[in-house]
């Protein structure tokens, strides 16, 4: 309890919010969307926090030494090397008729 009379009543709210949000990330695994949802909180306020707060995201929480963010696996649907196929114009994406 002297810690928080220590800090102050800012300060104390200021490491309130940041033990707050350094359980949501590593409940998360570091997701900051999930953490910002369980937080009740928009995403973009929450990295505004993060940042102003100077917490980052945990390497990993459930498997020590994990990677921050594990591979996915490919999609079967894209191509991962293969070429693009040409953008299309404006004049093809006009409705037939129209002028």
């Amino acid at each position: 309890m002297e810690q928080w009379a220590l800090l102050g009543f800012r300060g104390a709210v200021e490491q309130f919010k940041r033990c707050l949000i350094e359980t949501a990330l590593r409940q998360s695994s570091g997701n900051r969307t999930h953490a910002a949802r369980s937080l009740g909180l928009q995403r973009t306020y929450l990295l505004r926090l993060m940042r102003d707060f100077g917490v980052s995201v945990p390497r990993s929480a459930s498997v020590p030494g994990a990677p921050a963010h594990p591979a996915r696996p490919a999609s079967p649907l894209l191509p991962v090397n293969g070429p693009r196929p040409p953008a299309k114009s404006v004049d093809t994406l006009r409705t037939p008729g129209v002028k």
